[in-house]
This record gives structure tokens, sequence and C-alpha cells, in this order.
């Protein structure tokens, strides 16, 4: 669906040349949800801009639908803006204009007779659950039903593609997740491919299939989201997954944990899938006479399956603990000593 091919964009300024996208290839399937991730500066924004052609490379390919987007002229890119929407972190909603006025605006602009008009933001306004608003101004919406007019509104042309540029980075948590299953549902019953720009690694965790994460302009790992939360590679991508599975408060109970056990050992473990459901705990308690202390366990759900960590104080015979290492190593989990005293 869509290629990137040794892609590079620089911008020239008065203070020298600054290198926002560099050497980047990327395959995103069709269909599928796609995370792109990383802090400020990374040069995601400017990766979005590429894919919709508002950006032209400094160098490289970029394909989209099997059209080179990169070298073709304005009228043959504006057919294929046609089939790529985007929606904004702060709405980008007309005030003036009401609801369905706003969600009928792309299709003014392409010359859609009024009567198709009327029908398909119907239609739109159903499926992104702002019955009975289509008369509401801007101004009477909540962030989270602005958003749902943004939705409508790229969805208007009938695109293929959907680009999210930190579409929820401007909502409460619980009003994000209501965006996030929308953008599940319209990927579902749309088949459309949905290419998500993002800092925050629980974006990616809730819906994505697969995930690049960008540092310094380059794309630095990428995967399936699940591989990814289970053995993340680079320290960048080890502190976006960090996000969602070792909160603050839990570094701080194992350090405490290490002052008050000195002569233990912590060790963290890491689940996927069908081994978030095996009573390792329970087996290990009753094979080795060992203390064992639950220091912090959490569960997350991402597209491809349940991922899990387990972080364990235990303490007892030197032989017996590294007995008890090597049995949960047998059962496929991963295992991670935190400290070795």
């Amino acid at each position: 669906m869509i290629s990137l091919k040794d892609v590079s964009k620089k911008f020239k300024t008065k203070l020298g040349t600054i290198i926002a996208v560099d050497d980047v290839n990327l395959d995103i399937k069709q269909g599928e949800i796609f995370g792109i991730i990383g802090y400020s500066g990374a040069g995601k924004s400017t990766m979005i801009r590429l894919l919709n052609g508002l950006e032209k490379p400094t160098a490289g390919q970029i394909i989209v639908n099997g059209k080179e987007i990169t070298s073709i002229n304005e009228e043959k890119l504006r057919q294929v803006r046609h089939k790529v929407s985007m929606i904004f972190q702060h709405f980008n909603l007309l005030w003036s204009r009401t609801v369905a006025e706003n969600i009928a605006f792309p299709l003014e602009i392409a010359g859609v007779p009024k009567d198709q008009r009327v029908a398909r933001v119907n239609e739109l306004i159903e499926l992104v659950g702002l019955e009975g608003r289509g008369d509401y101004y801007p101004s009477q919406l909540s962030g989270g039903q602005k958003q749902r007019v943004g939705i409508a509104r790229a969805l208007a042309n009938r695109p293929e593609v959907l680009l999210c540029d930190e579409a929820t980075s401007a909502l409460d948590p619980e009003t994000t997740d209501a965006i996030l299953d929308l953008l599940v549902s319209i990927n579902e019953k749309l088949g459309l491919t949905i290419v998500l720009i993002t800092h925050e690694m629980q974006v990616i965790q809730k819906i994505c299939n697969r995930v690049a994460v960008m540092e310094g302009g380059r794309v630095v790992e990428e995967g399936d989201v699940l591989e990814v939360f289970q053995n993340p590679q680079q320290p960048i991508t080890k502190r976006f997954v960090s996000q969602v599975s070792e909160p603050t408060q839990t570094m701080q109970t194992i350090q405490n944990l290490v002052d008050i056990y000195p002569n233990g050992k912590l060790i963290k473990l890491t689940f996927v899938g069908e081994q978030t459901e095996q009573p390792i705990l329970s087996r290990l308690i009753k094979q080795f006479e060992l203390e064992v202390n639950i220091v912090q366990g959490n569960i997350s759900h991402t597209k491809s399956g349940a991922f899990g960590t387990l972080i364990l104080q235990i303490d007892g015979d030197a032989l017996a603990v590294d007995e008890a290492i090597r049995f949960i190593h047998e059962q496929k989990v991963s295992t991670e000593v935190i400290n070795n005293d």
C-alpha cells in the first residue's frame, strides 16, 4: 500500500542544513493500522507530510497505492490526495459551519451534487456516532465530538489511507480510548489503511498492528507491536515500552526492596500471549523452597495479543534461586535479573 525507499528530507536554514528524515525505508500493508512513534523533533510530523505529498523528499521514493508520488505533476498528485486523508491534533474545523457543513466541505470542493452530499454526510454522522448533532456548531461540541467531526470529514471522499497526526494528544484519557475504538471500528468496517503518528506508547499498544520508532530522523526499530513490547532493542524503544509496563512508582518500589532485601534477587518476567494465562508463580512456589514477594504485575493488551510483566523478589538458597530461574526459562518466559547482590 505505502512504500518508502531510502527517503530523506533536508531543510536549509540560516543555521545550516537540518535533516528531518534520514534514509528511511518502510513498507505499510494495506488495511493495517501502522504506528510511527517518536519524541518531539524525531521527524514524524515531516514523515506524515511526505506521505500526503505536502513535502517532497530530498532523496528517495514514496509509493502510495502503486503510484510513485515524488515525481508526478500537481494534477496527478491532487488525484492521489483524494485517496489520502488526514486528521489533526487540533481538529482544524471551520467554526462558522455546522457539523454537517464541515463534513460536507471536501465534497463541495470535489463538486459532488447536493443530494449526494447530504446522503453521504448523514451516513458519516451515523458512522462516527454524532446522530442528532448535524446542526451543532463546533463551539457546542466537546473535544471528542470535534475530533469525530474531523474523522467524518476526512472520510467524506472515501479515502484508502487515513493519516492521523497526534489525533488524540489533545484529549483526556477516556475520550482518547473512545476515539481509538472508533478508528479501529472504521479500519475494520472500511478496510482503511491507517497511519498513526504519536508520542504515546499507550496509543500504539491499544490499536496498532505494527510500529516504527523514530529518533533523530531515522527509523531505529520496527516490528509487530507485540514483538516490540516483548523485546525492545533500542534505548528509546525501551523508554517507550516502560511508559506502559514500568511506571515510576514501580521503580521506586524496586529501589526500596533493594534496600530492604540486600541478599535477594529481583527478577523481571515477561509474558506474551498464552503465557499470561499460565500459573507459573504457583508452580514456582510449590516446587522451590523460596521466599517469593510480588513487587509489581501488569498485563497490557495489544491488537496481536496480551503482554505481561511481573517483577518478583526471590530470597533463599542461592542454588535454589538459580534453579528457579532455570525453571522459568524452561516455561519460555523471558527473565531478567534486575539486581544480583
